[in-house]
């Protein structure tokens, strides 16, 4: 260290101790001391100084939160403490139950930590002489990842403590309810809940991305090395407190006597509710029935053996601590096996990898393949081949891998996708979170972009199905889009059983009459990546509304031009352009007009029928009769002056719902929303209609 550096020591100590403190008075106290600006102004001549003389950037610095744009693995790292499962019951009886065990086979009185099972990820942080020096995922129990770099980023985690103890310290890391909402909009494939949100982001390769990402931390445990005078866990709690930590002020500890409990949570100079085992009943209603109202997820409560010597006494199993038990709010909607993982080529490329579990039922209905999404999907889920796994239908429709329950321990490891496309055998290659096959000709994408065409949410080609897709692909005379406009239906399909006159004479007509769809319509269908209706319409409506113009754009590379428009960022603009330029889709392109198709915008196409919704904002869920695909409902909206969102929010009016409405009805009636049955929504049609020709009438001379 120079001169200069040592004349600067004094200074950068002192903006750490002061930052740090300031930090836990934000994060953790919830009790800030200084405004904003001075916080910054402080963070800012830290940075300087540190950038000025390296030697003085110490590890304990809260310039370390900023995280890295440097790319991160995540190496195997063994861990020191068990790190093991709980034991589960599902009823307060239950519970009462397995305490009145503990209590005979230790033959003495207990206490009783409940505290909140916080729905987040698992960490163990190690100190060694007050620094943190590793933070690891759980892992198998046994070996966990190293996501250092990244939970330095979260505020509420200490860099050092108070007191240089060499100490390994249990939490959940999770991101609070509102945060979830906000960042899980902006999702490219949204999170079903904050859990996995929180798991994806403590997994990122840089950890400037986390940073953006407002964790949390609660902690519950703590294993020191070494002698200790701690002798329960109210105890421990304590000590994390004074190291700075965040502990959870929502617990509860109970004795055969409230008045001990109580006088022993005075104590330990902790705030959580004290009583005796008779009002445990109470306390696990009052947190069901409050759970709703918490910032943060919690799927139960855990009970634990206060005193620490009966935990040694009491012990474990492979599976889990004798001395703790974990109470469930509600059964999970099921639990099955992970049989193996395969994986599928769609119309763009992309590879996604389906789980194939053991069939089992869930909200009535059987599931035996659930999609993974992408490997930092599978690797956040920690999921390997032959673990127990916990699944759902989000929305009561889509089936999801929630969590692994339990690990099998015989297995090679998390599943990792196979290099090579499982179709056609082209080398895969990464693009962002997802991994695509680079050959347009390959036998699963040629049959997916077809598919896609003539589906419901393309050409919606009437009497044209994936079967009879699939045969003509089979002889060999449907090899891309155009050819649908090309092939001699009579002459390919007269023949064939299952193809009499009449279906035939439909298929084509069904083909003709697509001809006849809106530009809107036409480059949906195309398949462009990310580029659906609304992207369409917005296009459309910035002046992009012809296929020359949209051409000319691409052959330009005029990603300014895309990018000046509202909702269009930067990575679809040149996803949209990319795929403009590819040679087969100009080809494509121009086949299709040859067809007849519509290759710009009509004036009229969107024109108002009325306005009977103006100053509306619509949801739709479910399915029904008269509106396939359910789309075409939200198209009548547009036309009559209203608004369509995809989700339930706050600012939403009317929600429509047909027949199988799940989590999204659900919310319309939790916030009030006007819900909308077909038959009304049928006549809300109408009468707009009958009003505007009233109108006119009055105008008219």
């Amino acid at each position: 260290m120079n001169t200069h550096e040592s004349s600067h020591l004094d200074e950068v100590r002192s903006l750490i101790d002061q930052l740090s403190r300031y930090q836990r008075a934000y994060y953790v106290d919830n009790q800030p001391l200084v405004s904003d600006t001075e916080y910054d102004r402080l963070f800012d001549r830290l940075q300087d100084l540190e950038s000025r003389y390296p030697s003085l950037r110490f590890p304990d610095s809260p310039t370390q939160r900023v995280g890295s744009d440097l790319d991160a693995t995540f190496p195997e790292v063994q861990h020191t403490i068990p790190v093991l499962s709980l034991d589960k019951v599902y009823a307060d009886s239950e519970l009462l139950s397995w305490i009145e065990r503990t209590e005979t086979k230790v033959s003495r009185d207990l206490g009783i930590v409940i505290e909140e099972k916080i729905d987040g990820i698992s960490i163990v942080l190690y100190y060694e002489e007050g620094y943190l020096v590793r933070a690891v995922t759980r892992g198998n129990g046994t070996i966990g990842n190293d996501v250092t770099a990244n939970v330095k980023t979260i505020a509420s985690v200490p860099l050092h403590l108070s007191e240089p103890v060499t100490v390994a310290v249990r939490g959940e890391v999770y991101l609070p309810k509102d945060k979830f909402e906000t960042l899980n909009s902006l999702m490219e494939v949204p999170y079903a809940n904050p859990r996995n949100l929180a798991a994806g982001t403590i997994r990122r390769i840089k950890s400037s991305e986390v940073a953006k990402v407002p964790l949390q931390i609660f902690v519950y445990e703590g294993f020191w090395d070494g002698e200790t005078e701690i002798k329960d866990h109210l105890s421990i709690l304590s000590k994390l407190v004074h190291y700075g930590f965040r502990v959870n002020p929502n617990f509860g500890y109970f004795t055969k006597s409230a008045e001990r409990a109580k006088a022993q949570l005075k104590e330990a100079n902790l705030d959580g509710i004290g009583g005796s085992y008779e009002d445990i009943a109470n306390y696990i209603q009052h947190h069901t029935n409050r759970r709703s109202s918490l910032g943060y997820e919690i799927d139960g409560l855990v009970a634990k053996v206060n005193e620490l010597e009966v935990r040694i006494q009491l012990g474990y199993t492979a599976h889990h601590p004798r001395w703790a038990m974990a109470y469930k709010f509600e059964s999970p909607q099921a639990q099955t096996t992970l049989l193996s993982i395969d994986l599928q080529v769609g119309r763009t490329g992309r590879v996604t990898p389906v789980a194939r579990v053991k069939p089992v039922k869930v909200a009535g209905s059987t599931i035996s393949n659930i999609t993974l999404h992408n490997q930092d999907y599978i690797n956040m889920l920690e999921l390997a081949i032959g673990d127990v796994v916990e699944i759902s239908r989000r929305g009561d429709v889509i089936p999801a891998v929630e969590r692994v329950i339990e690990k099998n321990e015989d297995s090679e490891g998390v599943y990792t996708m196979d290099p090579f496309c499982p179709v056609c055998g082209t080398g895969l290659v990464q693009k962002g979170a997802h991994t695509f096959c680079p050959n347009p000709q390959c036998p699963a994408q040629v049959r997916g972009r077809i598919e896609f065409f003539i589906s419901k949410g393309g050409m919606d080609i009437d009497n044209f199905g994936p079967e009879t897709a699939a045969v003509l692909i089979e002889q060999g005379v449907l090899q891309d889009i155009p050819d649908i406009y090309r092939i001699d239906y009579r002459k390919v399909l007269g023949e064939l059983s299952g193809f009499g006159e009449k279906k035939i004479l439909l298929l084509e007509k069904g083909v003709e009459e697509s001809k006849k769809r809106s530009f809107t319509q036409v480059l949906i269908s195309l398949g462009i990546p990310e580029l659906g209706k609304k992207g369409a319409q917005i296009l459309i409506e910035s002046g992009l509304d012809s296929m020359e113009k949209l051409l000319d754009v691409a052959k330009r590379q005029d990603v300014e031009r895309l990018t000046s428009i509202k909702q269009i960022g930067e990575k679809s603009a040149k996803l949209y352009i990319d795929a403009l330029n590819d040679p087969a889709m100009l080809e494509r392109i121009a086949a299709l007009a040859s067809f007849g198709l519509a290759m710009e915008e009509k004036e009229d196409a969107h024109a108002l029928v009325n306005e009977s919704f103006s100053g509306q904002v619509w949801c739709v869920t479910g399915s029904f009769e008269h509106f396939n695909p359910r789309s075409k409902a939200m198209d009548e909206v547009l036309k009559r002056g209203g608004r369509t969102v995809s989700a339930v929010t706050s600012k939403t009016t009317h929600l429509l719902a047909g027949s199988g409405g799940g989590s999204k009805l659900k919310k319309a009636q939790e916030i009030g929303i006007t819900i909308v049955d077909e038959p009304t929504f049928l006549a809300m049609l109408d009468k707009g209609e009958k009003k505007q020709e009233e109108i006119q009438g009055e105008f008219s001379f």
